[in-house]
């Protein structure tokens, strides 16, 4: 009887004291966590697998507490909540539940392309969440690099990439993909492994990501973040004579930003962890002391 009792004040309390609750599952990703130390939330770009992090993770997980995210509809994971759009804005308002359901103290957070975006965002909604972000070869408007002026300048192009993606063919999507991750990986394997992952994805998520990305600007809300950011942006011999100007659009877009530090990341592409894995890991790890 006493038994019985002790089950049902166990219950109640758990529907008015939220903290004794389960914690909701995340909807738009799932997390593989690893390793024991400090906790730190790693984020792959657009139709990327978790095992981007891979290196990163074996480097790390001795010291630190890895939160590996795996967006949902990327890399052969099925899209359950992401099969509805919008989706960076729900991926970033499940990062801070999942921070606050699972009681971690400002985690580091890294992310990479789509990931650092939503790092950013983050970072400007929720500066509770995370104690520091690291933004990898991302901007805070994409579509600068198409020399659109604004997000409503990018639209059109953006919906039309949309669907581009969503209707594609097998063999389009595999010729296309191919094309592009010859100008993002170095690695051989690396870009192998991207173009996998990236034929894995759903379309209509991968598409829908896409358009977010590319009609969303965060330049007018980087004087409003307070979190302390690091930027790494690849640079690379094949770049030719663009190569020349990387920096400087970087250190330009991220201009706003208090206290910012911009690191290039010499003979890298788009995947600097892939193509740098030594370079960028020194670099996160001075991040993370």
């Amino acid at each position: 009887m006493l038994l019985k009792t002790m089950r049902l004040l166990a219950l109640i309390l758990a529907f008015l004291v939220p903290g004794l609750a389960h914690a909701a599952a995340p909807t738009r990703f799932t997390v593989e966590v690893r390793g024991k130390g400090p906790d730190v939330i790693l984020i792959p770009g657009l139709a990327s697998s978790r095992a981007v992090w891979e290196p990163t993770a074996k480097a790390l997980e001795g010291r630190y507490r890895l939160h590996i995210v795996q967006v949902n509809g990327f890399a052969g994971s099925l899209a359950g909540a992401n099969a509805q759009g919008p989706i960076v804005d729900g991926i970033v308002e499940e990062l801070a539940a999942y921070v606050a359901d699972n009681g971690l103290d400002h985690p580091a957070v890294i992310g990479h392309s789509m990931g650092g975006f939503a790092g950013l965002a983050l970072a400007r909604r929720h500066p509770e969440s995370l104690g520091r972000l690291m933004v990898v070869d991302a901007l805070p408007f994409f579509s600068v690099l198409l020399n659109a002026p604004d997000a409503a300048a990018a639209e059109p192009m953006a919906a039309q990439t949309r669907t581009n993606i969503a209707s594609m063919s097998d063999a389009d999507l595999l010729k296309v993909q191919t094309r592009t991750m010859n100008s993002l990986v170095k690695d051989e394997q690396g870009r192998k492994d991207a173009v996998a992952w990236s034929m894995a994805s759903d379309r209509q998520v991968m598409g829908q990501v896409t358009y977010e990305v590319m009609t969303s600007d965060l330049r007018g809300e980087l004087a409003a973040i307070t979190t302390p950011v690091t930027v790494l942006y690849a640079k690379d011999a094949s770049m030719g004579f663009l190569g020349n100007f990387v920096g400087g659009l970087y250190k330009d877009n991220y201009a706003a930003l208090k206290g910012v530090k911009v690191i290039e990341i010499d003979n890298a592409l788009h995947f600097i962890m892939i193509d740098q894995p030594q370079a960028f890991l020194r670099e996160v790890e001075t991040f993370l002391k």
